[in-house]
């Protein structure tokens, strides 16, 4: 087995990986990273210093790929399958990045903050800043409401590396900032992204570890 992500089954940014890689049927190996055990952080940061996750190596071609992005893109290069998920067009293609980072700057990000506040100590929570983290995500979804209107996927019609950000984001805050009915095409959009089958994949492999996510603040 030529690729290796390093990664963990409930962590949203690995999400994103997994969902590439099951658009293509892409050949790998899966390898847990535990980061509460000392010589596995160790041995993780000889790979990649920030030991932050998912990472890719690729024995074949003595690579290893940090960032989701990054990822995505070099698997699109080096592997490539049915699914494109950068088009070739520059203003299409400028559009999927445009999505991919909101998605991953203000869904994710922000959602990752009041996940985050929660397994805090109680003397170490940071309420001013749980705060901002729920007005940048009210902004996001006011944002993607009109962004996403009139398309299958964020991006158009093709399922890409927007799509793949968007679905472990949006998964996670609708339950710390629930969508509801203030947000009918966000809604809709994240239900089409539920009903694809490598997204579903992930959630079924992901099942097993939802008793570790913290829900309350």
């Amino acid at each position: 087995m030529s690729l290796t992500l390093h990664m963990h089954p409930l962590a949203s940014y690995c999400w994103k990986v997994l969902i590439a890689l099951y658009e293509n049927d892409t050949p790998f190996e899966a390898r847990l990273v535990d980061l509460s055990d000392p010589a596995v952080v160790a041995a993780f940061k000889t790979l990649w210093p920030t030991a932050k996750m998912p990472l890719l190596v690729d024995k074949a071609r003595d690579r290893t790929v940090p960032e989701t992005s990054i990822i995505i893109e070099y698997l699109q290069t080096a592997y490539p399958g049915p699914v494109r998920f950068i088009p070739d067009h520059a203003e299409a293609a400028l559009r999927v990045r445009l999505l991919d980072r909101l998605f991953d700057n203000y869904v994710q990000e922000s959602m990752q903050k009041i996940v985050g506040d929660r397994i805090r100590p109680a003397d170490a929570k940071d309420p001013h800043g749980v705060a901002h983290a729920r007005a940048q995500l009210a902004m996001a979804y006011d944002l993607l409401e009109g962004q996403l209107a009139g398309r299958t996927w964020a991006a158009g019609e093709a399922f890409g590396l927007a799509d793949c950000a968007a679905a472990p984001a949006l998964f996670y805050a609708n339950k710390v900032a629930p969508l509801g009915g203030s947000h009918p095409t966000v809604s809709a959009y994240l239900d089409r992204l539920l009903a694809r089958p490598s997204f579903a994949r992930v959630l079924q492999e992901a099942e097993p570890y939802f008793a570790m996510f913290p829900t309350g603040d």
